[in-house]
């Protein structure tokens, strides 16, 4: 009776290991599966606009701090223009609201670079076109944008 209990015992624990063993080269094999084959990345590339919009930006970033410091401020930037001509990722919020908005923006902006004296207050003044716009389209940077007010 004792050796047939250990021998029920020895064979449990053999076919148990087995087991283990053929699940884990199991395991291994789809493993290997899976990183031969191949996956795609696709860069994301952000349209005209986007990047200029980044331009611009990063542009107001440094204006601020000139302005901040009591320093010129230059001549009013050209490519702030493109604004009209750039692609969108989305080509259908190219509509009436977005050129109102960049009007409103670019005016903005001129006075900046015209009115000195209030640089200021228009460069917040420009902000708000930002944001306002934001509203309408794409509130996702807003908070970002807000960073620029010069309190």
């Amino acid at each position: 009776m004792k050796k047939l209990l250990l021998l029920l015992l020895l064979s449990v624990s053999i076919f148990s290991c087995q087991n283990k063993e053929d699940k884990k080269s199991v395991g291994k094999e789809a493993c290997a599966n899976d990183s031969t084959k191949e996956k795609k990345f696709e860069m994301y590339e952000m349209s005209e606009m986007a990047s200029l919009m980044e331009q611009m930006y990063a542009h107001n970033q440094q204006l601020r701090l000139r302005i901040i410091k009591g320093d010129t401020v230059g001549k009013f930037p050209q490519f702030f223009n493109n604004i009209y001509t750039a692609t969108f990722t989305t080509p259908s919020d190219n509509d009436a609201f977005f050129k109102e908005n960049a009007d409103n923006y670019i005016a903005a902006q001129k006075l900046i670079y015209s009115e000195t004296e209030n640089v200021k207050e228009n460069f917040n003044k420009g902000v708000d076109a930002c944001v306002t716009c934001h509203k309408g389209k794409c509130g996702g940077p807003i908070p970002r944008i807000k960073k620029l007010y010069i309190k």
